[in-house]
């Protein structure tokens, strides 16, 4: 390596590396600089000349710490420290001012410097599979689009957390602590996907109800203000009903609503009705809960020339997947096509590139084409309540997934070996399935946080270690596992 070399990306992943040479240091031009998937314990001084550097993964190593020197990379668009041994992050790391991602997932964070939450370009931080027990307050952040805190140890929100997050489109708490949720949460007006799963949270505050929420996970929560009904039937029933118990609003809610009809909606020849302002406002095709057997082609027609990133076709009797659906390839990232009766997944849904969230609960499915492996950005998949006997050997060659969640099939097996390759994976949902043993080999799949197993026929682990949650569940299987 010379000073003078114009080299503008430079990739050294899945090697052995544990040092980097001093020589790496002399790329000024250097844009992009990938070393995930090594064994780095340290940086080499001088790292900070890279002015040039936009994007730089270190991902997958073992670093203790992160070089101060790191806020003089002033032009750092993307910053990965995924999957290290950071205990802590220097406070400099906050004078980044052109950082718009930042992932510092499955790490051992127990605090983030306070000034994180003022970072002028902040859009993305990932924080997730961490130790950390409270937030850092965010005084300033008018960029952050998407908070990512699933499996963390905090038990508390504040309005002082969560009154300046403006812009937040997506906030993931899953697996944490919580008891509750602050009022202040219904002052997000922007959000669109909020993850309480895998809390301790016993009410919702009704105010809630008022968040124009595309998607809100409840799973594993002693709710008790809330039936098991209402949230399984979705996102929408479950703010509907919220927003009926604020007092007084329910009568008007219903005569805002009728009120509106002309100014919202559009009437097509059928009667059916297409909620222009969900496309428009939402980005929210919606046409659910219409017991109807196909898709009118008014409702995809309508919209042409807008931007639609959530689909929600729930709640009706379709027997097949619309195939116009394939016109939204390029924008859309939800998809929700539970309860009707689908007895396949067509070619046309395997082909949207950017689907992260998928519902296909309540239907007749028995199998996923493997075609579905071209899904290189779905995170969550909803297959409850199908007809699978086996986990869909396709889901485990989709490395993005992050939750599955498959209760109440007949699944009677599952594949430790291949589900350990599945780094990402943290929520796995087996319950009311016909395992009829669980392999001692699942222990080593320590990427799990949340293992839920109760409603199947195997004799051990019994309930009492089921009960003392997934952590101990993994230790018992690993203990068992042959010499």
């Amino acid at each position: 390596m010379t000073s003078d070399s114009c080299l503008p990306s430079l990739s050294l992943i899945h090697n052995k590396l544990n040092m980097l040479p001093e020589e790496i240091t002399s790329l000024r031009t250097l844009k992009v600089l990938h070393l995930q998937h090594n064994e780095l314990t340290s940086i080499p001084d001088g790292f900070e000349h890279l002015s040039s550097l936009e994007d730089l993964d270190l991902s997958n190593n073992r670093l203790a710490t992160v070089p101060a020197g790191f806020a003089l990379l002033s032009s750092l668009l993307r910053l990965n420290l995924a999957s290290n041994q950071l205990k802590s992050l220097p406070a400099e790391i906050s004078r980044m001012q052109r950082l718009k991602h930042l992932d510092c997932d499955s790490n051992h964070l127990e605090t983030v410097p306070p000034d994180v939450g003022s970072m002028e370009s902040l859009e993305l931080l990932y924080l997730r599979r961490n130790k950390l027990r409270v937030l850092p307050e965010f005084s300033s952040s008018r960029q952050l689009k998407e908070l990512h805190l699933g499996e963390n140890q905090i038990e508390m929100l504040g309005a002082e957390h969560l009154q300046h997050l403006k812009a937040i489109l997506v906030l993931d708490l899953r697996g944490n602590k919580l008891r509750s949720v602050p009022e202040e949460m219904a002052l997000l007006q922007s959000l669109e996907r909020l993850d309480l799963s895998n809390n301790d949270i016993s009410s919702l505050p009704c105010s809630l109800g008022n968040l124009h929420l595309k998607f809100l996970a409840l799973e594993g929560n002693p709710l008790r203000t809330i039936r098991r009904e209402i949230i399984a039937k979705g996102t929408q029933e479950v703010l509907k009903y919220l927003r009926s118990k604020i007092k007084g609003t329910a009568k008007d809610d219903e005569t805002s609503q009728n009120d509106s009809v002309p100014v919202t909606a559009m009437t097509l020849p059928s009667e059916s009705r297409v909620n222009v302002h969900a496309i428009v406002t939402l980005k929210l095709l919606d046409y659910s809960d219409k017991q109807a057997t196909l898709i009118p082609d008014d409702i995809f027609d309508a919209t042409k020339g807008n931007i639609v990133t959530s689909v929600n076709f729930s709640k009706n009797q379709l027997c097949e997947i619309p195939k116009r659906i394939i016109e939204l390839k390029e924008m859309v990232s939800d998809v929700n096509l539970g309860f009707n009766k689908l007895s396949l997944v067509s070619q046309e849904l395997c082909l949207l590139q950017k689907l992260t969230f998928l519902d296909l609960r309540n239907n007749f499915l028995s199998s996923l084409p493997e075609e579905m492996s071209s899904l290189t950005r779905l995170q969550t998949i909803n297959l409850s309540f199908n007809r699978f006997k086996v986990l869909p050997a396709v889901l485990y060659r989709i490395p993005s997934l992050e939750a599955v969640l498959i209760s109440n099939n007949q699944v009677g097996s599952v594949d430790p070996q291949k589900m350990k390759l599945m780094e990402n994976l943290g929520t796995l949902d087996l319950q009311n399935n016909d395992l009829l043993q669980i392999p001692p080999e699942l222990g080593n799949c320590v990427q799990l946080r949340t293992l839920l197993l109760d409603g199947n026929p195997f004799r051990v682990p019994r309930a009492a270690i089921l009960m003392k949650g997934t952590a101990a569940v993994l230790e018992y299987l690993r203990d068992r596992i042959p010499a």
